[in-house]
Parts: structure tokens; sequence; C-alpha cells
């Protein structure tokens, strides 16, 4: 597995909250937060992979697993205030 795979992948999760935040609805900004969120559940597949194919190390896995999952909750939090 490429770094590209990564970057891109996180790439999205920034481009995508990005796009939906300008001259959107409401609706269609929380429907872009979520394919941010879809985007860092691609990304924390491939740290999976990484990981298991032994691109990386158990600490850089975890310390990249754990920014993944804060940044998951983030967002999240942000799309359950923004109301239809």
């Amino acid at each position: 597995m490429k770094k590209i795979t990564i970057r891109r992948a996180s790439d999205s999760v920034a481009l995508n909250i990005s796009e939906g935040s300008i001259l959107q609805s409401r609706l269609e900004f929380r429907k872009f937060l979520g394919y941010s969120i879809r985007s860092l559940a691609e990304v924390v597949t491939c740290l999976y992979k990484a990981k298991n194919r032994k691109y990386i190390s158990e600490d850089d896995f975890d310390k990249l697993y754990n920014e993944s999952y804060n940044i998951m909750n983030q967002i999240i939090a942000f799309r359950n205030q923004i109301k239809e």
C-alpha cells in the first residue's frame, strides 16, 4: 500500500468539508460531512492494512488511529449540531 492512498483518503476528508461549506444548504453541508466521515473510515482501513503489512509500526498505527478516531468524533458532533 502506498502512502498516496492514505493521503488521497485524508485529503478527501478536508476537501469534502470545504466543498460542502460553500454556498450549500444545511442539508447539503450535512451530506458532505457524511462524505468526510466515510473518507476518514477509508483512512482507518488504510492504516490497518499498512500495519498488517508491516509498513508502519504498532506505535505509529496507535497514534494515527487515535487521531483519526478523535477527528471522526469531532466531525460527527459538528454534523449533529447542524439542524436541517
